[in-house]
């Protein structure tokens, strides 16, 4: 494939795409990347057609957040998107952009109306050594990205008395537990989880193993959490032993379950390689652990998959405020692109395999492989340098970073 560069070469037809993709927009310096990958690394080379949606935290103070409501339904209609990150506001950030209210996060507004669950994964390269110095293969995190804690009712108990859980059915039949007797002053906490969201959970992350052919691992603390806990292994148990088993036997992959503090003690001692399906918090904390021991959470991939086979694909990290700020300034950054250039070759990908666009696939390939080649010659950006190994690295600022990566991709097409 050649195309006309700003060096001159030869130019030819772009790849045609046949379904937009759903393109959503962010905030502060990664919507500043954003362009710069579409601009450099994907429009000359392919005819892109997306559906747009700002999701900029301006917009969607506009918009009343409609605007990620409209960006998710269209997820479901088109079945692949690809997401700049996005801010989730807090006082401050109501303050600076002089919102009207404290909007939701709209990656938690998003997997609630997709009912999806979050796969992250770590981008290896060969200068950078995981901490844990037997992993060998990307851990791939599942993570449950709904209720438990993350939609818990809370209160503050100031003086002695008797809390208890209360569950009033539709017909008006009341069941009392007691929780605690407290004599003194404490904390309470209530938390739920749903059914179909587990059962979603356990589907989405029985297809992702079969799509990506690896065994699938899942760890609770069913001793203790006897009933809640519990539930998540008996649907999981249920549900591969009813719709997977044989698809699993036939793929050469397992599912294994165990306490989560056993699955802690294989992930440390393995080489990696298996997807680890975690409830929220748990997915949260181990998502965080496992980026950062590979390397940077800027290298860390994650995509929303539900249960039907829609995809969403999205960076790991947030907006990188800090360099934005900068940015503002006029200043040079070295921002790390990674993570979003693979939430478009994820999303590109995806559409290609959906639509049997070959040349599309082949195009998402290369431009990951660019990538890889890059940061393996040593070029990189600042946050990277200091955790390779082996090489002399070469420290770029982004702009620069980005047209490396495109002079790789330029050479293998």
């Amino acid at each position: 494939m050649a195309i006309l560069t700003k060096e001159g070469m030869l130019k030819m037809d772009k790849i045609q795409m046949k379904t937009p993709l759903v393109e959503m927009d962010g905030d502060e310096m990664t919507r500043v990347l954003w362009k710069m990958i579409k601009e450099e690394l994907i429009l000359p080379f392919v005819d892109l057609k997306t559906e747009y949606y700002d999701l900029g935290l301006p917009h969607r103070d506009e918009t009343n957040d409609q605007v990620t409501i409209d960006a998710a339904n269209a997820n479901r209609k088109y079945g692949v998107s690809v997401k700049c990150a996005t801010i989730t506001p807090n006082a401050q950030r109501m303050e600076e952009y002089h919102l009207h209210k404290m909007w939701k996060s709209p990656n938690g507004t998003i997997r609630a109306i997709m009912d999806g669950t979050v796969f992250r994964a770590p981008i290896m390269i060969d200068p950078i050594h995981p901490v844990v110095k037997n992993w060998k293969q990307p851990i791939v995190i599942a993570r449950h990205a709904y209720g438990d804690v993350y939609r818990n009712t809370e209160m503050v108990i100031d003086r002695p008395g008797k809390a208890e859980l209360v569950f009033t059915d539709q017909d008006g039949h009341r069941t009392a537990q007691t929780i605690f007797d407290f004599d003194s002053a404490g904390v309470l906490q209530g938390q739920y989880n749903r059914q179909d969201s587990i059962e979603s959970f356990a589907r989405s992350c029985f297809n992702y193993a079969l799509d990506a052919k690896k065994d699938l691992w899942f760890g609770a603390k069913d001793t203790i959490s006897k009933q809640y806990d519990g539930k998540f292994k008996e649907i999981f148990q249920r549900i591969y032993d009813e719709e997977y088993k044989e698809r699993f036997e036939a793929a050469g992959i397992t599912y294994f379950y165990s306490l989560i503090d056993d699955i802690v003690a294989r992930i440390i001692r393995s080489e990696g390689g298996m997807i680890w399906a975690c409830k929220n918090y748990d997915g949260d904390v181990m998502s965080d652990m496992v980026s950062t021991a590979f390397g940077s959470l800027a290298m860390m991939t994650s995509v929303l998959v539900t249960p039907d086979g829609n995809y969403e694909y999205e960076a790991a990290h947030g907006t990188v405020t800090r360099h934005y700020y900068r940015y503002l300034k006029g200043e040079q950054t070295s921002t790390n692109p990674m993570a979003t250039i693979f939430a478009w070759t994820g999303a590109l990908r995806k559409r290609g395999e959906k639509d049997g666009l070959n040349d599309l696939v082949t195009f998402a390939d290369k431009l990951e492989q660019a990538c890889l080649d890059t940061l393996n010659e040593g070029t990189m950006t600042k946050d990277l340098c200091h955790l390779a190994e082996g090489i002399e690295p070469k420290e770029v600022n982004t702009a620069e970073f980005i047209q490396a990566i495109r002079s790789h991709l330029e050479a293998s097409l």
